[in-house]
């Protein structure tokens, strides 16, 4: 394929801006945004709740988590519209949570002291799941049964099964987000409380020893219990390579340069250089290791910050790349399930990337064309501005926020009356009722982005489309931090 002219990217540029006639955009209010996309966690929230807990319709849940095995495993978050605690995405959502809050907590405001009170009620379940010298602890409930019922978390009846890694059974990947979640946490709590800081630090350092002394997939291990929900399918080398990254940045400890320099060869690009997520660190690593490059401090990391603007560029709109396309409306998507998780994971690193760009006065060189940092803030806002409503459909897709949202999200605690509306206990199977009711959910779970619309801006407000209308941890944790930004720099 003949590569494209500067000025038909320029035109897709501009075609992605609020020029496009189905879209007209306006003014929006990003403060409120993020406070909302904060206040989502609370209503994730698993074990004893808080006084000052805010999303009232929710109550205590899985109080006895861990005592099968004599652990107190209470407390952390459900990932998305179910029951379960799955460590995998869990642990992601506390490194990008962190990343947030280090790289654009200065922005947040008054919202900054809840985007902290998030990232801590996952690593106070992080620290209890590793807790045990070489075990982790990755998962907690059965998801075969979980999700043949259709019930409040209050009322959760189904196994409360644990799962763990350990040296027979390890799960580098799993262990290595662990120890990558724990590490970007002591950065965020460094001045803050910093005894908990070096506990959570010095629990990172363990991790990851036992991540890459016991090398494996935690899909191979535990496969009946993980498999399809959360299988890595990606392998763990970028997660070990990804908790150096972290370790090195929260310590400053030259093993942990000499690791990355010495495994970075395990890190393939290729048809992975523009992927992010819960299973895929590839285009994240480059991003976070080039800021030291950027800096003038880390030469030795040069083919980090290549890879970088490989990815930037393999991602413009205008140049065709396999993985990547985009709506006529200007959505980034990506092939597979709950396309929104790739939307923020992927507009944070444009921003992230942005803004060390911007300190080291450069620019990417894309070809024929420079990719400029403000280029790359009006990607990563266009992609925001398209969430909260400038689309062919003039929705938000985060419940609560505009006047026209997602009504019927595939969510349990969600969907299902309260326990303050209805104290009876609601059966496995009674609720469902309510996940076929065409009636809107009667609790609005404020804040909650679903996995929004197919590659043709189409969007069925309907819980059994799951992929579409199931709200995730990891969709709102990078977009805490783009929607920090944003507040500020609108």
């Amino acid at each position: 394929m003949a590569p494209k002219s500067p000025i038909f990217i320029a035109f897709s540029l501009l075609f992605l801006s609020c020029l496009i006639p189905a879209v007209k955009c306006g003014g929006h209010d990003y403060r409120d945004a993020l406070r909302k996309s904060i206040l989502f966690f609370e209503g994730q929230r698993s074990g004893k709740l808080p006084p000052d807990q805010r999303v009232k319709w929710r109550r205590d849940s899985a109080l006895h988590d861990g005592a099968s095995i004599g652990m107190d495993l209470t407390g952390g978050y459900y990932d998305a519209g179910d029951n379960i605690k799955f460590g995998f995405p869990m642990a992601f959502t506390t490194t990008l949570l962190s990343w947030g809050v280090i790289d654009f907590g200065r922005s947040m405001g008054p919202e900054l002291r809840n985007a902290v009170k998030a990232v801590k009620w996952a690593t106070d379940y992080l620290l209890k799941v590793t807790a045990v010298p070489g075990v982790v602890y990755v998962q907690v409930g059965d998801a075969y049964s979980d999700h043949s019922c259709w019930e409040r978390p209050e009322d959760m009846d189904t196994r409360r099964t644990v799962y763990k890694i350990d040296g027979s059974q390890p799960g580098s990947d799993v262990a290595g987000e662990t120890a990558a979640a724990l590490a970007a946490a002591s950065i965020v709590f460094r001045s803050r409380d910093p005894a908990y800081s070096r506990l959570l630090l010095d629990r990172a350092v363990r991790v990851f020893e036992f991540a890459d002394k016991h090398r494996g997939a935690y899909s191979s291990s535990l496969r009946s219990a993980v498999c399809p929900f959360y299988c890595d399918v990606n392998g763990f080398q970028d997660e070990l390579l990804w908790a150096a990254a972290w370790l090195h940045k929260a310590s400053r400890r030259r093993e942990y340069r000499e690791y990355i320099v010495r495994n970075e060869v395990t890190l393939h690009a290729g048809d992975t250089i523009n992927e992010f997520g819960w299973d895929n660190k590839h285009a994240g690593i480059n991003v976070l290791i080039s800021k030291e490059v950027l800096m003038g401090k880390a030469a030795y990391f040069e083919s980090f910050k290549r890879n970088a603007d490989g990815f930037i560029c393999s991602i413009l709109p205008g140049i065709s790349h396999p993985q990547v396309q985009y709506s006529p409306g200007g959505l980034i998507f990506k092939a597979g399930g709950s396309n929104m998780q790739h939307v923020t994971s992927l507009s944070f690193l444009f921003l992230a990337y942005s803004n060390y760009l911007s300190h080291a006065n450069k620019v990417v060189p894309c070809g024929e064309i420079t990719v400029s940092p403000a280029l790359l803030k009006q990607l990563a806002k266009r992609q925001v501005d398209y969430i909260l409503g400038d689309n062919p459909l003039r929705m938000s897709y985060m419940v609560g926020y505009g006047s026209r949202y997602p009504q019927r999200i595939h969510h349990r605690g969600s969907s299902l009356p309260s326990i303050q509306a209805h104290p009876v206990h609601i059966a496995c199977k009674a609720g469902s009722r309510y996940y076929l009711s065409p009636n809107p959910n009667p609790n609005l779970l404020v804040g909650a982005v679903v996995g929004g619309p197919n590659v043709s801006d189409a969007f069925p407000d309907s819980r059994p489309f799951f992929q579409e209308s199931e709200p995730t941890t990891y969709i709102n944790a990078p977009l805490v931090g783009l929607l920090g930004y944003f507040s500020t720099h609108s």
